[in-house]
C-alpha cells in the first residue's frame, strides 16, 4: 500500500466507548465474546468479536484492561446496542456494570511509521510493544489531565490511540497540528479501512456473516471454554466449514455497494464497501471459498474487479491451503 502520509491523526471520537466495571468484569467478557480475557492483566488488551448465539457478527471491539475496569472501543453507533445486548446476560449475582463513555471522552488515533518518534519527541511515554498494551499518562500541554495511550490504530498500520476527557479533544487536535501532525478526513480513513480490510457493522459484519468468514481469526480463542456462539465457531474450524471469505478488490470503475460479484456469469459473492483515492478505486467483499480468492478477475456491475489480499485479515486453516483452488462456477457449498 502506498503511504500518503508519514504520520497523521484521525478523530475517532464518534466510535463507541463502553466501560465495564465490577469484580466479575473479566469473567463476564470472557463468556460474552470470542477472545480470552481471564488471563489478561492490567495494561494489556485484545480484539474480540461479539456474536449472536448462532455466531453471527455484531461487532469487532478492542478491549483495554485496567486496574479496576475494562474499556471497550466499538464501532460508531454500536455502544448502545452492545450495552443493551450484554445487559441481557448480567444476572443478579454478577458484579458487572456497563456505562457508555462515548459522549464524555475523546479518541484520537495517531498513525504512521513515525508515530513513535513524534510521541517521544513530544515527551509522551510509549506503551509496551504488544498490540493493545496501554498506559496512563498526562497531556503534555495540560499536565493535570490524565489520558490513556494505547498501542494500536484499529488497523495493522503502526501508531497509537489517545483516549481522554471530551473537554480536551479540541486542544489536543490543535496541539498535534501545531507540531506538524496533519489530520485525516473521514474519507481518507475509509480508504485506509477498506485497503486494510477491517470489517464494519452493516457492511461486512451482519447477521449473515461470522467472524471466521470476516477474517477475524486473530480475535477468536479456540482454547477457552463456552461462550456465546462458541459451538458454531468451533465446528466451522474443526470441520473446515468456512464457505465464504472477505477479500479486497481493485476496481476499474466506481460502482455502488452492495453489488453482486460474478465469475464467468455466475454470482460468487458480493461487494460490501467501496472508496476511491489517488491510487485507484478499492473495495471489500465476500467470495465463496470454492470460487477462489486473490488473483481472480471478476465482474461487478459493468466493470472489472481484481481480488487482492488484505493486511488486516487472517484466515486460520485456510492459510494452510494457500494454493488457491481453480476458479469454479460451482459455488454451492
Amino acid at each position: 500500500m502506498a503511504e500518503v502520509f508519514t504520520t497523521a491523526f484521525i478523530d475517532r471520537s464518534h466510535w463507541g466507548r463502553i466501560q465495564v466495571t465490577g469484580a466479575d468484569r473479566l469473567r463476564f467478557l470472557h463468556n460474552q465474546s470470542t477472545n480470552a480475557f481471564e488471563q489478561l492483566a492490567a495494561g494489556q488488551g485484545c480484539d474480540t468479536v461479539f456474536v449472536s448465539s448462532t455466531a453471527r457478527t455484531l461487532d469487532l471491539a478492542s478491549a483495554y484492561v485496567g486496574d479496576e475496569s475494562v474499556l471497550l472501543m466499538v464501532s460508531p453507533g454500536m455502544a448502545t446496542e452492545l450495552i443493551n445486548w450484554m445487559d441481557r446476560y448480567i444476572f443478579f449475582a454478577d458484579k458487572v456494570t456497563l456505562s457508555d463513555q462515548t459522549d464524555t471522552t475523546f479518541a484520537i488515533t495517531l498513525l504512521g511509521p513515525d508515530a513513535d518518534r513524534v510521541l517521544t519527541q513530544l515527551g509522551i511515554p510509549l506503551p509496551d510493544p504488544a498490540a493493545g498494551s496501554h498506559l496512563q499518562t498526562n497531556l503534555p500541554f495540560e499536565p493535570e489531565i490524565a489520558i490513556t495511550i494505547v498501542r494500536g490504530t484499529g488497523l495493522t498500520l503502526p501508531g497509537y490511540t489517545l483516549i481522554g476527557p471530551k473537554d480536551h479533544e479540541t486542544a489536543l487536535k490543535q496541539w498535534l497540528i501545531e507540531h506538524d501532525v496533519a489530520g485525516l478526513t473521514s474519507q481518507q480513513w475509509e480508504v485506509l479501512r477498506i485497503r486494510q480490510g477491517r470489517p464494519m457493522p452493516g457492511q461486512e459484519l451482519t447477521d449473515k456473516d461470522n467472524p471466521l468468514e470476516a477474517g477475524l481469526w486473530q480475535a477468536v480463542s479456540f482454547e477457552k471454554g463456552c461462550y456465546i456462539g462458541q459451538e458454531t465457531i468451533a465446528r466451522l474450524n474443526t470441520y473446515q466449514g468456512v464457505k465464504k471469505q472477505l477479500w479486497g478488490f481493485k476496481l476499474e470503475q466506481l460502482v455502488p455497494a452492495p453489488s453482486p460479484l460474478t465469475l464467468n456469469g455466475t454470482q460468487v459473492g458480493a461487494l460490501t464497501s467501496v472508496a476511491a483515492d489517488s491510487d485507484g478505486i478499492w473495495g471489500l467483499g465476500y467470495l465463496r471459498t470454492k470460487a477462489g480468492g486473490a488473483g481472480l478477475t471478476l465482474t461487478v456491475e459493468n466493470t472489472t474487479a481484481y481480488a487482492i489480499e488484505l493486511p488486516f485479515v487472517s484466515r486460520g486453516y485456510l492459510d494452510n491451503n494457500s494454493d488457491s483452488p481453480e476458479p469454479s462456477t460451482n459455488i454451492n457449498g
